[in-house]
């Protein structure tokens, strides 16, 4: 969906880190899990797709087997392959599966799982552009395939044209509506092309961000009890702006109103929380908003709860805004 926001945010916020080793072990950000109820098992063709796929997975498995052997000697070692020659061995291996798909689709062109699956691995191994050629194909065999438009609508956000990610997540949307993860994803591309959005959707950004924010509520409505979904539409909140306002009193209202918004969202989140974790972080969180309402007693609060040492750093900077902020008593 690593991030810009932080869960799946980073997914779609993230741009394509340059393929180092292998994507095939260490890929970049994708989106969420594709459900579809997948090919037709009885089809003919599909026992041969089965074949490839999984000499696919095999070498996946291969590959990263070379990688964490590479990995445990020291850079130094003479046994250690130099990069040029691990990524040789690996070019070779994905090589192999490449020419597995290729043959399968000369023999059944107009088999659209095989496409889609093909994809797949293009995306894994860095050749997205192929990948958007393959999903471009099995949407035209299977327009009804949700599955296929929202991986296409997928690549289209990491690589562009973005304009025509938006069309792709709604179709899949259109085929398959209460299936959250097309709509989150939908949401989270929103949110991060907003330019994008307002030119698609013909708006301004305010209802660019009405718009992400009612995709993300309905995610939340559709699985309340994930904790990803309710973690990353807590994060929105600091991307959207109070209503506009014509008074200082109206403006701090709108202002109250967007923060208490955001302190609600972390509170849902909190309560999904299942490790410590998660719940340092959501701390910092909600101490952030209180501070940003002035809420000293509940900054301290929330601040005094957060022990690990990957939060420490966070939790003494918004210590000091506390102490910047927090008017002296008068004496």
């Amino acid at each position: 969906m690593g991030d810009l926001l932080v869960g799946a945010l980073s997914v779609l916020l993230s741009t394509n880190a340059p393929m180092a080793l292998s994507n095939r072990v260490a890929q970049a950000a994708t989106s969420l899990p594709i459900p579809h109820a997948g090919p037709d098992t009885q089809d003919p063709r599909y026992a041969e797709l089965r074949v490839v796929m999984e000499a696919d997975d095999a070498a996946e498995d291969e590959i990263g087997r070379w990688l964490a052997e590479r990995e445990a000697l020291p850079p130094d070692d003479p046994l250690r392959e130099t990069d040029a020659a691990f990524r040789r061995r690996v070019d070779e291996r994905n090589a192999r599966v490449r020419s597995a798909y290729e043959t399968l689709i000369q023999r059944h062109p107009a088999y659209a799982p095989a496409r889609n699956a093909f994809a797949a691995f293009l995306g894994e191994t860095g050749d997205e552009e192929g990948a958007i050629q393959q999903l471009e194909k099995a949407s035209a065999l299977d327009p009804n395939d949700p599955s296929i438009w929202n991986n296409l609508a997928n690549h289209y956000g990491h690589v562009g044209p973005i304009e025509k990610a938006f069309p792709a997540y709604e179709k899949a949307i259109a085929l398959q509506p209460f299936e959250p993860t097309y709509r989150y994803n939908l949401g989270t591309v929103v949110f991060l092309f907003r330019k994008d959005a307002m030119a698609y959707y013909r708006c301004d950004e305010a209802a660019v961000f009405r718009r992400a924010l009612d995709h993300y509520r309905e995610v939340r409505r559709l699985r309340p009890h994930n904790f990803r979904y309710a973690f990353d539409f807590a994060q929105t909140w600091y991307g959207v702006k109070p209503e506009p306002a014509d008074t200082p009193e109206k403006r701090t209202v709108a202002e109250r109103s967007l923060a208490e918004s955001a302190l609600g969202a972390w509170h849902e989140a909190l309560a999904l929380a299942d490790n410590e974790r998660d719940r340092d972080g959501i701390f910092l969180h909600l101490a952030r908003w209180h501070l940003r309402l002035g809420q000293w007693d509940a900054v301290r609060t929330n601040l005094a709860l957060v022990a690990r040492p990957e939060h420490l750093v966070l939790k003494a900077r918004l210590q000091r805004n506390l102490e910047e902020k927090e008017p002296k008593p008068t004496r």
